[in-house]
């Protein structure tokens, strides 16, 4: 669902004293939020229609850096502005937030007034557009993993993250004790996102110590990229306050599970009838279904940046730890890169589980949805379901892929993909190839602990 408040109750709020602030955001490369925090007087006058933000916040990394190497903005070209556009329908109410507001902004370019086309949301925004075109809607829902630490940011940082304190001390996953003694925090995040017009289902233990995943309930593929990159950023704001941390790393340490976000999708028509259902059918699997999953089985290597974009995004695909390592699909089977839940039901749907807790929803979705419809145009054959441990697949014999290893593999997989560039265009790709190089190059240059602890004296 989108935002839960309208302009007019804003003003009746910024009127009657209870909101304050009006917090206008973008969403970053890496899926954060962005923006500015107005006085909301302003912004019911003025930033209403439009606010402005310099164009290098969509060519940074996660530390703010400014590489060079990006068409669309440099130290040449001066870094200018883009226009933030707010969406009023994602205006919202922020409990975590004391007398503030927030709404989610569109990029606009200045010189042409369409949206940034390396924007995230502008990027999902094209994908949904393609789909509707044919006459559907993706429906979606992400589940995002992450790990609760005892200590605040401030002492995680003071420790250089190191031997920190989980919130519990053995594997949580669905165990109600021990998530009990996460409440003072979990309680907080499921009843202020649900304030916020967050529709959330639950939260509970994940497959390891300390680590909590959070359910947000299946939308539309826009509306759920929104409410995915809210919640997360919401998450860190309550953990503050609740004086613990949280980490949305994907692999936070070697011998701890990483922390998964996977996609659940499936096509509806635009009057809401399920597209991937055909009860005649086995397993429910429509054609389309079938042509649709053989599309992201056929382009997962082009699309892998898109879900897991970090060195340490690697770090989780290891066998025996449920997150995936070939690109074969199962049904209702966790070892598999793509899982059919729900088969011979109405809400037969795609569970990929390739991305990771630290993706991008929008970049990650718009990936998976451009692929469907690769695989729906080109009528692409779905191959046979693989029975068993996935983990121990026969290359070979059964003639599949493995997930890239590496970002390094997966960055040149996307820049060769003839598929994103034509359904995503060659400025999109170009500038997301730039950013997984980079994201490289800064870890080649690097001289870690490992490398140190292993050579210091043996070499």
């Amino acid at each position: 669902m989108p935002g839960n408040l309208s302009f007019d109750s804003l003003k009746n709020a910024a009127a009657d004293g209870s909101v304050d602030t009006v917090v206008a955001v973008i969403v970053d490369m890496q899926g954060r939020l962005m923006g500015k925090r107005f006085h909301v007087q302003h912004f019911i006058e003025s930033a209403v229609t439009e606010t402005h933000c310099c164009n290098y916040l969509l060519a940074t990394d996660l530390e703010m850096a400014t590489p060079d190497g990006y068409a669309s903005t440099s130290w040449s070209s001066g870094y200018g502005d883009y226009i933030m556009k707010p969406d009023m329908s994602t205006l919202r109410l922020t409990p975590w937030a004391q007398g503030a507001a927030m709404v989610l902004c569109d990029v606009i370019d200045h010189h042409t007034l369409e949206d940034v086309p390396h924007s995230p949301r502008a990027i999902l925004k094209a994908q949904v557009a393609r789909l509707e075109s044919m006459g559907m809607q993706c429906m979606a829902a992400t589940e995002l993993e992450f790990f609760v630490y005892r200590e605040t940011f401030e002492q995680a940082r003071e420790k250089k993250y190191q031997s920190l304190t989980l919130s519990s001390p053995y594997n949580e996953d669905y165990h109600i004790f021990q998530t009990a003694k996460e409440e003072g925090f979990m309680r907080p995040l499921r009843n202020q996102l649900f304030d916020a017009g967050i529709p959330i289902e639950c939260t509970k233990g994940e497959a390891e110590a300390g680590q909590a995943e959070l359910n947000i309930r299946y939308s539309d593929a826009l509306d759920m990229a929104d409410n995915h990159s809210v919640a997360k950023h919401a998450t860190k704001e309550i953990a503050l306050a609740a004086n613990c941390s949280v980490s949305f790393l994907a692999k936070v340490q070697e011998n701890l599970t990483g922390s998964s976000s996977h996609v659940h999708q499936s096509l509806r028509t635009l009057d809401g009838k399920p597209v991937f259902f055909d009860p005649d059918a086995k397993h429910g699997m429509s054609q389309t279904m079938k042509h649709y999953l053989a599309g992201q089985l056929a382009y997962a290597r082009d699309t892998t940046v898109f879900l897991a974009p970090y060195i340490n995004s690697y770090k989780r695909f290891a066998a025996g730890t449920f997150a995936p390592t070939h690109i074969v699909w199962s049904i209702d089977n966790r070892t598999a890169g793509f899982r059919i839940v729900a088969p011979g039901s109405s809400n037969v749907r795609v569970e990929c589980r390739v991305g990771g807790s630290d993706l991008n929803p929008y970049l990650a979705m718009a990936a998976q949805i451009a692929a469907g419809i690769a695989g729906i145009e080109q009528k692409l054959e779905l191959p046979d379901a693989y029975d068993g441990d996935a983990y121990s697949v026969d290359e070979l014999a059964v003639k599949v892929d493995q997930i890239p290893g590496n970002l390094r593999d997966a960055t040149q997989a996307l820049h060769g993909s003839t598929m994103l560039r034509q359904a995503m265009g060659d400025e999109v790709i170009d500038h997301y190839v730039r950013a997984a190089k980079w994201e490289q190059e800064e870890f080649d240059r690097v001289v870690t602990q490992y490398e140190i602890n292993r050579g210091f004296e043996r070499a």
